[in-house]
């Protein structure tokens, strides 16, 4: 009987000391150095079974002495099997500094009508000056860690790159109106000049073109280009259309906004500007028939559309395009 009740007695006390040995509290700093003024993470951590219930250390505004409390706890919770960690961390700093060492911390739970605890070891922390400390800190105020420069990333940059960019944009735009603007604005202001008609200088330079014989020497797409220039030059002494600066479809547009019809003289314009684009652009190489026909047209457009005035040297030029 004796030899029954120690062997119970025996195993009850295993039973109890295996439970507590079972149940597992560690405390820990991410780091045990830091500086005044840092930040740095603390952990509680308690491994038990999973049917236990148990009490964990909670800790508010102060973890130990001068040890202050900036957040937490954040607590986590996970199950492996018939095991569970429930895991508490606490962002921690201070602004003294020494050595100091936190009492090992406890966790309890009830064994029937018995409180049992299980306690951590001890954890310890080291809050240090910066070592730019100047001997007398009474002489003058001094930053006790230098202003830190955080680098600069490319969401930061981006919105300045974007304004920057709208803006550039922006100013070419004003300077690309404003230019035409003034330009057309001083073109209507200037005193007419004192100068030959229009089409008395495209007739001219029609015949001093003919005379040159330049496609006959195999500079086709010299003479088209040249062919061009003076009627381009025509129509913007005559029609206020800058044709110099446009294709040939924004030229003809434009000549539609100045209230000119689509007619015959339109139609022949164009055909004489898309025959020049051909030569000049797709290397089209056209017969002696074409070329003098483009330059037939061009002719009759200008006197097609010139200004009605009746003297001797339109009559002249009339005269010279028909020879």
């Amino acid at each position: 009987m004796n030899r029954s009740l120690l062997i119970a007695i025996l195993l009850i006390f295993f039973a109890d000391y295996s439970l507590g040995q079972d149940v597992e509290l560690r405390v820990k700093f991410d780091t045990n150095r830091i500086l005044i003024g840092d930040q740095v993470g603390f952990t509680v951590s308690v491994d038990q079974p999973a049917s236990l219930k148990i009490k964990i250390p909670q800790f508010r505004d102060t973890l130990y002495g001068k040890i202050e409390i900036v957040s937490g706890p954040l607590t986590d919770t996970s199950r492996t099997g018939e095991r569970m960690n429930i895991t508490s961390r606490y962002l921690v700093t201070s602004f003294d500094s020494g050595k100091f060492q936190l009492p090992p911390q406890y966790a309890e739970y009830t064994d029937g009508s018995t409180i049992k605890r299980v306690y951590s070891d001890y954890t310890f922390l080291d809050v240090s000056r910066v070592n730019i400390t100047p001997p007398d800190t009474t002489l003058k105020i001094f930053d006790i860690v230098q202003p830190y420069k955080a680098p600069l990333t490319l969401a930061e940059l981006l919105p300045w790159i974007l304004l920057f960019l709208l803006s550039a944009a922006l100013i070419l735009f004003a300077i690309r109106y404003f230019r035409k603007y003034w330009r057309v604005r001083s073109d209507s202001e200037k005193e007419p000049e004192q100068s030959e008609p229009a089409h008395v200088i495209a007739f001219r330079e029609l015949s001093l073109l003919r005379d040159q014989e330049l496609w006959q020497n195999g500079m086709v797409k010299e003479y088209y280009t040249r062919l061009t220039e003076i009627l381009r030059k025509y129509l913007e002494k005559r029609y206020r259309v800058y044709s110099l600066e446009m294709t040939t479809s924004e030229t003809l547009a434009e000549l539609l906004k100045k209230g000119f019809r689509k007619n015959e003289s339109y139609n022949t314009l164009r055909e004489v500007l898309t025959a020049a684009d051909l030569v000049k652009f797709a290397k089209y190489n056209p017969d002696p028939v074409e070329i003098d026909s483009d330059f037939q047209k061009a002719w009759g457009f200008v006197e097609a559309t010139m200004e009605q005035v009746l003297d001797s040297v339109v009559k002249e030029s009339s005269e010279g395009g028909d020879r």
